[in-house]
This record gives structure tokens, sequence and C-alpha cells, in this order.
């Protein structure tokens, strides 16, 4: 199962340094049952899309928590075994956690498919999503618009062996 998991770039250099992702549980997104449901579409591209989708808005949150972070989203794609990537069943009908998976323990970097990084163009879009991102969490809707922003840039796609020059 390919499973994306949400990081600052702090988080994917310590990630490269342990050369795992970890220790878990780690909280990971993937085309879950209720993803399925909630996206009505059976095309599995776009279905992943909406999973990597829902990982970079948590790497957003993980941003904002953290006002010393670099403010581009990072989202580490892994492979597991499907037993290993389990959904919640108290949050399956929780529509901020859908798609959410946890993976007991960590995962070998080098199982990484791809790391999926916002390019320095998003920063300025990224660091207002990231501010206004609790007033939008309260209904405000120019906060919204403001998030919004951050997620219309596309995460560049990187292989592993690049990770060195995306902390560097």
């Amino acid at each position: 199962m390919r499973v994306y998991v949400p990081l600052t770039l702090s988080g994917l250099a310590a990630a490269h340094r342990a050369g795992e992702l970890g220790p878990g549980p780690l909280t990971a997104y993937a085309v879950t049952p209720a993803l399925r449901e909630w996206y009505v579409s059976d095309d599995i591209e776009e279905l992943e899309y909406a999973a990597l989708s829902r990982a970079a808005s948590a790497s957003l949150r993980m941003i904002a928590g953290d006002p010393g972070a670099t403010r581009r989203r990072v989202v580490v794609a892994v492979d597991v075994p499907d037993g290993d990537a389990v959904a919640d069943p108290d949050h399956i009908l929780d529509a901020s956690s859908l798609g959410e998976v946890a993976i007991a323990s960590a995962v070998a970097l080098a199982k990484a498919a791809a790391v999926h990084v916002d390019s320095d163009e998003a920063d300025k879009d990224v660091t207002a999503a990231a501010a206004a991102l609790g007033a939008a969490d309260l209904g405000d809707g120019d906060a919204q618009f403001t998030v919004d922003g951050a997620e219309d840039h596309e995460l560049l796609w990187f292989g592993i062996q690049e990770i060195p020059n995306l902390i560097g």
C-alpha cells in the first residue's frame, strides 16, 4: 500500500540522518475506503492524488505549529505492507481524518518511492496559509481562501537520492 507521510523539511532532515521515518506510530494518508467514498472515484491515480493532498494539508499544520520550520510542505511517499497501515475506526466518518492511517513502527527511508516538496515560489503562500490556518478552522472565509492559496501550488516530485540537496 502506498502511504503519504507528512513532514517538514527539518523532519525530512532528521529522517535522512536516522535512515527511517519514525519512530512509530506514524500518521500517514492513503487510499482508504472512507477516502474512496468521499472522493467518489474509481481512478486510483486521482485517489492517490487526494491522499497526497491530505498529507500536504497535514504538513501545512505541522509548519503552522512550528514557527521555525521552513515554509515548504513535505510529503514522503512510501510503500508498506497492507496490514501495516491501519485506519482508526473511531475517526472513519470524521471529514478531517479522511484517508488518515497509522503505521505502528518506523519505516526505512530506503523504502520511500518519492519525496514531494513545495517549490521556492510557494514560500509566500505557504507562510500566509500557515498563519491563517487557525482562523480558517474557525470558519473565516477569507482565511480559508488564504489556506487554499497554498493548496494551489503543486508539490514537486524528487527521488530519495535527492534528499541531501533538499535539506542542504
